[in-house]
């Protein structure tokens, strides 16, 4: 007990100077935070709530002779960094909209870098210890176009609903993902062409290092992505690499798991595709580094991830043998998503290419995929386009539950988004909605719109916060499970419903087996 006045004062005072000194090293303000490379600047959004720090650097650029390696460490700064405006989006052609993806989907005009390693924040909070939950976000762009600074991809509502959102952008195209042999050569990995992987893998790392300047909290980090994004989730799951930076996986419209591989290729494949492009070109790679970044955009050719067993192992066999990052999944696909036209073939010439691919099952396979006249084909068509994607996410839902020990929900959308034009519920039409976003969407919404956007983006920010979906207010999620696959369909009404197309998906998931 403190019987002297003069010592009870002093030791008030004492207390005062340490909790004001304390209440300094947390209080998180937009003019100065600390990162690994120095101190940087952000800004608050109109309403005051959100502070918004735009083109952080989390690695080095890569540039010059860093062009094809695996990202470098930032560099440093000094001064305060201010990052307000939003950063380069990777190289890449000029947005142009078309499909059902009108300019808000895309990336502004410009800037537009080989400099582009930069990732995006978006907090409520008002300390830095407050270990908000994390939520990651990965692009689409079938890994050739893309970048963080989509308006749909704002993060500024789900940090109002309690969460951190990190938007962070990786090298696409062939800048990200060239394979050839010397590439592999000079790596001590042996492989090359999965440089956009890395990137998002230094993301991670950078977040888990820095987050917690932010009012983030690293050990309850989620990755979250659509189409080509959800590729990426995906690969993340099962890369060894990204073991541990990550705790939950949210994939929507996407994944890596069966057959006809499309945007993925195995190392020799991709080897041997980039070698071609050298030769043909008749340039070293030394020279075809040396080239303008622009230049390279007018070389033809597909790049996409590469099954090199080092970045990326076979998803399916990682999930066999229990080498993924077992985590809980939100995972599920648009009524319409397919993203391209039907093929221009008849009934007779549809049975026929069944007979010849699928053989003694073909019989089987026409039942469930009928071409009895043109208009039958014509609806199989659609449905075959929408399992393009439905059976990735259908297959990852159940191999998460049947091999690993967490959770998988799936969600079928169903939702047509009204205005034009009118692609249905197309691909991407889904994640404005979850990302509370439908403010940057010019169409004519409704009232059932906005509700589903409180509703969807609820779902989501819970996932993120807890691995469930589920909470006050919300219809509940089912929990996926094989033997009787309920899905939440998110349309003019939230309710759950038997999965769509499954006898279908258990046809063609049991031919990947």
């Amino acid at each position: 007990m403190l019987k002297s006045p003069f010592l009870l004062i002093a030791a008030m005072g004492f207390l005062f100077f340490s909790c004001g000194k304390s209440e300094k090293q947390t209080n998180l303000s937009i003019q100065s935070v600390a990162v690994e490379g120095g101190l940087i600047s952000g800004k608050t959004d109109s309403s005051g709530q959100v502070k918004i720090f735009k083109g952080i650097p989390f690695a080095a650029p890569p540039v010059g002779d860093l062009r094809w390696k695996a990202p470098q460490p930032v560099q440093p700064w000094e001064g305060t960094k201010v990052c307000t405006e939003n950063p380069a989006a990777p190289m890449q052609n000029p947005p142009v909209p078309f499909f059902a993806w009108s300019e808000e989907f895309l990336i502004p005009k410009e800037p537009i870098s080989e400099d582009c390693l930069y990732l995006n924040i978006w907090t409520a909070a008002e300390k830095s210890d407050e270990k908000l939950p994390v939520m990651v976000w990965i692009y689409g762009g079938g890994f050739s176009s893309g970048g963080n600074t989509v308006p749909l991809y704002d993060g500024e509502e789900l940090a109002k609903k309690g969460i951190v959102v990190v938007a962070l952008n990786y090298r696409v195209g062939m800048l990200g993902f060239l394979a050839h042999p010397e590439l592999s050569a000079e790596n001590p990995d042996q492989t090359s062409g999965n440089y956009g992987l890395l990137d998002q893998i230094a993301g991670l790392e950078w977040v888990k290092k820095n987050i917690a300047a932010f009012g983030g909290d690293p050990d309850n980090v989620t990755i979250a992505g659509q189409s080509a994004g959800a590729f990426s989730v995906n690969a993340l799951v099962v890369s060894p690499k990204a073991k541990g930076l990550f705790h939950k996986a949210i994939a929507q419209s996407g994944g890596m798991f069966n057959r006809g591989k499309g945007l993925v290729s195995g190392l020799q494949g991709a080897e041997e595709r980039g070698k071609q492009l050298t030769d043909t070109l008749g340039i070293s790679l030394a020279e075809l580094r040396k080239l303008p970044a622009d230049s390279l955009l007018k070389i033809p050719g597909r790049f996409g991830p590469v099954v090199d067993g080092k970045v990326l192992p076979s998803v399916r066999q990682a999930f066999e043998d229990g080498s993924f990052s077992d985590v809980p999944l939100l995972t599920g696909w648009n009524a319409h998503d397919r993203v391209s036209g039907n093929p221009a073939t008849t009934p007779a010439e549809f049975k026929a290419n069944a007979k010849k691919q699928y053989g003694g099952r073909a019989g089987e396979y026409l039942q469930l995929f009928p071409a009895g006249n043109e208009v039958e084909l014509e609806e199989t068509l659609n449905t075959i386009g929408v399992l393009a994607f439905g059976l990735q996410n259908y297959t990852w839902a159940k191999m998460q539950t049947e091999k690993g020990q967490n959770d998988a929900y799936v969600y079928y959308f169903t939702r047509v988004p009204p205005g034009e034009p009118n692609y249905g519920a197309f691909h991407s039409a889904e994640f404005s909605y979850a990302l509370h976003t439908l403010r940057n969407w010019n169409r004519p919404f409704e009232q059932v719109d906005y509700d589903l956007e409180k509703n969807m983006s609820s779902y989501w920010v819970n996932f993120v916060k807890t691995g469930n979906p589920n909470g006050p207010g919300l219809p509940e999620w089912p929990i996926f499970d094989p033997e009787n696959p309920l899905v939440i369909e998110l349309g003019y009404n939230l309710k759950t419903r038997a999965m769509p197309n499954w006898e279908q998906m258990k046809f063609m998931e049991s031919l990947n087996r």
